[in-house]
């Protein structure tokens, strides 16, 4: 799996217009196996219903929106910001794309990414 083709980063703080849609970026862990990648988001707050995955030709898009919890409260600090996640990523053409698949559980994103028939290693039989 080739760098990350996108990264906002956190600046998510800053101003923006009430038009605008706000993201964050997710904070990922991807781990390769003899089978292919295993990619990790954190995604606190997001569920099936508010999760998006988009492949476009090599780029993979994460999409995630948060149900905004009403309250009557007035907020007096905030860490966790009132925005969506957003990440994407540029995939290796060794990956089986007709076989990506995914689950979020308790706001953690996993997708497996397996390689292709075509590039994983093999045994050559040798002929007597």
């Amino acid at each position: 799996m080739n760098t990350v083709a996108e990264r906002e980063g956190r600046k998510d703080l800053a101003p923006q217009p009430q038009a605008a849609q706000r993201f964050v970026t997710p904070e990922v862990n991807i781990f390769e196996t003899k089978d292919g990648y295993v990619l990790e988001a954190e995604m606190p707050g997001v569920n099936k219903q508010g999760l998006e995955l988009t492949l476009e030709g090599n780029e993979l898009t994460i999409l995630g929106h948060r149900a905004s919890a009403e309250s009557a409260a007035q907020a007096l600090y905030r860490e966790s910001p009132q925005a969506g996640y957003r990440r994407v990523f540029e995939l290796d053409p060794a990956i089986d794309a007709a076989r990506i698949d995914a689950k979020i559980d308790q706001g953690i994103l996993t997708v497996h990414l397996p390689k292709s028939e075509q590039v994983k290693p093999r045994k050559i039989r040798i002929s007597d």
